[in-house]
């Protein structure tokens, strides 16, 4: 099977561009005294409390001429930042899942405007919620105008928006999907990812497809669709398929056991001090503990701050990454082109394409 997975979307290129490698500052026409200045804004930030500790990477033509740690990994134990700790990447993942999906669409496996019911059939005939009783949770809809298509789904305008970490505005939604039990984000229980996203399925939407931009946990839909499509679980294709080939190797959906000890806690302030993070609608420690079943597409893995800078230098480079190639030049720009239209306003000086938000 691992034959198979590595005989599809990357082939050997004639152009190899090298790993991010450490360089002089001004080999690349840049200044090292302006790059301190990053020393001073992270010491004051951590002086003033607005963070416990930083890693920052700068790179440039594929140098990396600033990286360094700052601080606490762990504020109660004291234990000191470095720059190959992991962190959960959080959203950050959706770049990834979205990287993934786009893979798959280089290899012809779908199109971007096919129905997501194609694929998944639990999402035909989607409703709009139109209104909600909250002492009860019963509510009316109408049918939705069209099908929620993967395009939708990438750029996120499919409408289906998230539930406990919605925007208070949305506390409707937030009280349908408690009531379902789906998990926005990671749980320690004994999910799979294909349980969540039939919770999703049944539930009503904010509105038409393609009508709103809405952050939502249509990455989440994808990961499972990328299992789907695939024939293999979300973490093994993103390990064999997106991670291994350019050497990745400290960017996982959840951390072997030898690495967990340069996973930097999460914490928040309190009463001046640092203190690691309780247990609220989820658990902090899920990716170490816990049955590890869940890959949510839209905030699964972790990362070190290199490996993370290696996944966005293959976009730099047009789709290539080691000798490499993952995507054609044609599908970077269709990544990078506007997927959303006016849905941010006339003037924005931004919009959003198939796996970033991009800046004009």
């Amino acid at each position: 099977m691992m034959l198979a997975l590595t005989s599809f979307s990357q082939t050997n290129f004639k152009k190899k561009s090298p790993p991010l490698t450490e360089a002089l500052p001004e080999s690349v026409g840049m200044s090292t005294e302006r790059l301190s200045r990053i020393d001073s804004l992270c010491i004051k930030a951590v002086s003033k409390g607005d963070i416990s500790g930083a890693v920052d990477l700068v790179a440039r033509n594929g140098k990396i001429v600033y990286y360094k740690a700052f601080e606490m990994a762990d504020n109660q134990s004291g234990r000191i930042l470095k720059r190959d700790d992991i962190f959960r990447i959080a959203s950050q993942s959706k770049a990834i899942t979205a990287t993934a999906v786009m893979m798959l669409r280089e290899e012809g496996k779908f199109k971007l405007d096919d129905p997501i019911s194609k694929y998944i059939p639990e999402f035909k005939n989607q409703l709009v919620l139109m209104t909600l009783k909250k002492k009860d949770t019963s509510y009316t809809t109408v049918p939705a105008t069209s099908e929620i298509t993967i395009r939708q789904l990438l750029s996120h305008t499919s409408c289906i928006g998230y539930g406990i970490i919605a925007d208070d505005k949305d506390e409707w939604f937030k009280m349908l999907y408690e009531k379902a039990g789906v998990i926005d984000a990671w749980t320690t229980e004994n999910v799979s990812i294909k349980d969540n996203i039939l919770k999703i399925a049944k539930l009503p939407l904010h509105c038409n497809p393609g009508e709103k931009y809405i952050y939502s946990n249509g990455l989440d839909v994808l990961g499972y669709f990328i299992e789907i499509v695939s024939g293999v679980p979300l973490d093994v294709f993103l390990i064999t398929r997106l991670f291994d080939p350019p050497g990745m190797n400290d960017i996982w959906v959840y951390l072997p056991e030898n690495k967990t000890p340069r996973l930097v806690s999460l914490q928040k302030p309190d009463n001046g001090k640092w203190v690691r993070y309780p247990v609220t609608f989820y658990d902090p420690e899920f990716l170490v503990k816990g049955a590890k079943r869940v890959f949510p597409g839209g905030a699964g893995p972790t990362s070190m701050a290199k490996d993370y800078a290696t996944f966005l230098q293959m976009y730099l480079n047009g789709g290539e990454l080691n000798g490499t190639r993952f995507f054609s030049r044609t599908t970077i720009q269709e990544i990078m082109a506007n997927q959303i239209g006016n849905l941010w306003g006339e003037n924005s000086d931004k919009y959003y394409g198939l796996v970033f938000s991009v800046v004009t």
